[in-house]
């Protein structure tokens, strides 16, 4: 007897059901219900649509209705939307847009509607201007409006992957975007300490981050729309883009007797079938259950919505096939970075009360003596047994093909030994000896077997802290270079010889750069004796979890022309210098070095990974005597072309006759005394006609604060540092005759008495007259200080600038 399958939607599960259903059974009669006129398009490329990346339409279409009739032998129905569901009777009730309104029979039905933008009842959510993205008419009408109507800039309203997808992809078509996100953090599979690494590409690509915000209303205004957040923050743009979640299309099934989750998500068995006969459901509309914590969940993917149909398939032509449950593997790319995930994160074990342990490498995607070796960073978290549980990976190269392996030994049910075992694919080119993800099972293991005691920083509590010794067992280099307030250096070399400056008494909190040095700093201390935590992933991971978005009304100036990224000599190079890794001023400490050993005429090429160097060696090179020759960025990589010598067609230099008559200050001295004097040499300098500039850092930073609390996220480094130090220039002390803050008074009083300006109102005339403020930004980073803590008008800057300035000026003081 012929088999009469009704399905109903296509993409992706519902297509795959169709096609498998057909190889399986060739004389079953397949009919494919789709309301749309799209049964089958690659829903995950609409973004990049949008962005122009894939430039025709016609490649998201995966199946044509002819295709499918062609090749299937199915009954394709385009604009026919099933309504209504009799399952008594095994009939649907279709309204189509050519042949209205009938029923029609089944003997096997297949669920796929699939699922729907959320749109919440927000005042003015009906603007003509808030769009959504779900399908190919979605897609349409954002690219049309986008075409066609000027946009100059939109606000993208969730930090999902459709989110950060679209607002990557608007960037790339010009666009000034805004990404607002409700929660603490974009990108749900991630957690926090991972997903910063995202959050900061996007901010230096350009989208101003606001988090932990969520819209309150929409609000016409002339041509643009107004978003009101719920902190009361105003953005204003030409379009909106709603990406805060799907809701399963499923309201039709109302009094049909098929059981619906909480959410409306159609419970299935493993076998995909519902509780009525002869009815099955996959995709996006479907309850799943979570593969590692065997909870019911909700995962729409592409990847699961696939395989379901196919089980729906082999179950209605007669075999014996199971869905086992979704991992979530997931990947997206985020302008140069990728990020992946697969398996369970902290929240999710958290909240199903399942014991994990979680450790973070730090290596590079291939041999480092390899050139253009880039960092990854993985995250692998474990049981207690050693059954991995779940990864996440964020890098520039190599992030894809680590989860993936990472993904198959969860399926598998592997354990952090297997991952250590694994024998993987090496070259020079595209891995090392020991993959990263050997490196995160060698990690684990030892974590497992007691070798190393390994803590997570973010974890760590001030009380914990203040009770134990922080070591940094890097090298005095890169202490000097950056490392967390209060902790003590002994480099790992040294330990053994040193140990003795240490309490035995009290518990050792060791960290290096990436964690593996603290390993083995960790061995040998505990081997003497010493109680000993090793801060995994080390101060590379600490440093990460600092990152907050900033403001971007500002920005970091740079008096040089833009550059295109496509000026790069095609000749060869006189020598090239790999600056990866250094951070400011580092890279421009090699440049320097290395163009001293150069002739007139000759190029140097460096490379760098500090995002700061982009601006840096455009000022460096306008103000010496060398022509930048291009400067461009890719996957996490500044590459400069500099060439030594003047005569520079592209970046004017001064005339020799012009006269350098500006002033620059370096304010390093957070004393009030130094303070009130370098305002008024600026005040006295900027009423002489000369152009000031006053350059602070460090302690000098506290000068620029404002005096009342600002709330801002803080890591808890940065909240150490905050409470430690003066907020304003109202809290200063003077460097001599303080005597408890009396001093301080006495000084202002006697300046008050004689009628001479006080601080506050010295640094406000000299903001007033043009005197130019620049808060150091590498400064900032390490005392933990955000921008809407300064004062208005301070402008941030690098080394860079700094050095810009004091080029022209006859006067440089450090005060």
């Amino acid at each position: 007897m012929t088999k009469k399958v009704i399905i109903v939607g296509g993409v992706a599960g519902g297509a795959s059901a169709a096609a498998r259903l057909r190889r399986l059974d060739e004389e079953a009669r397949i009919l494919l219900f789709e309301r749309d006129d799209y049964i089958s398009f690659a829903n995950c490329g609409l973004p990049y649509y949008i962005g122009e990346t894939i430039k025709e339409r016609d490649k998201l279409l995966v199946q044509t209705p002819e295709n499918m009739k062609a090749r299937f032998k199915m009954d394709v129905r385009t604009n026919s939307e099933v309504i209504g569901i009799d399952t008594d009777k095994k009939k649907v009730t279709v309204r189509s847009k050519d042949q209205g309104m009938y029923e029609e029979s089944y003997d096997a039905l297949v669920l796929s509607p699939g699922a729907k933008a959320l749109r919440p009842n927000i005042p003015g959510i009906d603007s003509s201007r808030i769009f959504t993205l779900r399908n190919i008419p979605d897609t349409d009408r954002v690219k049309a409006y986008v075409d066609q109507k000027s946009v100059k800039s939109a606000i993208v309203i969730g930090g999902g992957f459709i989110g950060v997808e679209m607002a990557e992809n608007l960037v790339e078509r010009g666009l000034k975007v805004t990404l607002v996100e409700a929660a603490p953090h974009i990108l749900a599979p991630f957690d926090s300490d991972m997903v910063v690494m995202a959050e900061k590409e996007l901010v230096e690509n350009g989208v101003d981050l606001m988090l932990g915000d969520g819209v309150k209303a929409f609000k016409e205004a002339g041509s643009q729309i107004e978003v009101t957040l719920g902190s009361e923050t105003i953005v204003t743009a030409d379009l909106v883009i709603l990406a805060i979640g799907v809701v399963p299309e499923t309201a039709f099934l109302n009094g049909s007797g098929i059981e619906l989750g909480p959410k409306g998500h159609i419970i299935v068995d493993e076998r995909m079938r519902t509780n009525i006969m002869d009815i099955y459901a996959v995709g996006d509309a479907v309850e799943v259950v979570d593969f590692i914590t065997g909870e019911k969940t909700a995962v729409p993917l592409a990847g699961p919505a696939n395989k379901q149909g196919r089980i729906a398939a082999d179950n209605i032509a007669g075999l014996d096939s199971r869905y086992k449950g979704t991992q979530g593997t997931s990947i997206l790319k985020v302008f140069s970075l990728t990020a992946a995930s697969t398996g369970a994160n902290e929240r999710t074990l958290q909240k199903a009360r399942l014991p994990y342990q979680a450790i973070y490498v730090h290596p590079v995607a291939h041999a480092s003596y390899y050139p253009a070796a880039l960092p990854l960073t993985l995250k692998l978290i474990f049981n207690d047994q050693g059954q991995v549980l779940g990864a996440q990976g964020i890098g520039y190269d190599g992030v894809d093909k680590r989860i993936d392996v990472i993904a198959a030994v969860i399926r598998l049910k592997g354990t952090v030994d297997d991952l250590a075992e694994l024998e993987l694919a090496y070259a020079p080119p595209f891995s090392a000896a020991k993959d990263p993800v050997n490196m995160a099972g060698f990690t684990a293991q030892n974590v497992l077997a007691g070798r190393t005691h390994v803590a997570s920083w973010k974890d760590m509590e001030p009380a914990k802290l203040s009770d134990s010794t922080l070591l940094d067992v890097r090298t005095e280099e890169e202490y000097n270079n950056g490392h967390v307030p209060g902790s003590l250096n002994i480099p790992l070399d040294s330990l053994r010889d040193r140990m003795g400056e240490l309490d035995r008494n009290k518990p050792v909190i060791a960290y290096c750069q990436v964690g593996l040095r603290g390993y083995i700093a960790d061995r040998i201390l505990t081997q003497n004796g010493y109680s000993v935590l090793n801060i995994t992933g080390g101060y590379k991971t600490i440093s990460l979890q600092e990152f907050q978005p900033q403001n971007h009304g500002s920005e970091s100036r740079s008096s040089a022309p833009e550059l295109s990224g496509t000026n790069a000599p095609q000749g060869s190079f006189a020598k090239s210098i790999d600056a990866c890794g250094l951070c400011c001023p580092g890279p421009l400490m090699q440049v320097k070095a290395a163009m001293d050993t150069l002739k007139q005429g000759q190029i140097l090429r460096i490379s760098a990974s500090d995002p700061g160097f982009y601006e840096d060696i455009k000022a460096w090179s306008k103000r010496t005597d060398n022509q930048l020759l291009d400067v461009a960025r890719a996957g996490g990589i500044i590459t400069a072309f500099i060439q030594k010598g003047a005569h520079n067609n592209s970046i004017q230099q001064p005339p020799a006759a012009v006269l350098k008559d500006n002033k620059t200050m370096v304010v390093f001295s957070g004393d009030l005394d130094k303070a009130i004097a370098s305002f008024i040499i600026a005040n006295g300098a900027v009423a002489m006609g000369k152009k000031v500039t006053m350059f602070f850092t460090f302690w000098g930073l506290n000068i620029l604060r404002k005096h009342e609390k600002v709330r801002t996220q803080k890591g808890l480094m940065d909240k150490m540092f905050s409470l430690m130090m003066p907020r304003g220039s109202k809290r200063l002390k003077l460097s001599n005759m303080n005597m408890l803050g009396i001093g301080g008074k006495m000084i202002r009083k006697v300046m008050k008495d004689k009628n001479v300006s006080s601080l506050e109102e010295l640094i406000a005339a000299a903001m007033a007259n043009g005197v130019e403020v620049v808060a150091c930004q590498m400064s900032m980073d390490v005392m933990g200080l955000k921008q809407e803590e300064l004062l208005d008008g301070v402008k941030i800057g690098g080394v860079g600038y700094y050095l810009g300035e004091a080029e022209d000026s006859n006067v440089n003081l450090f005060i």
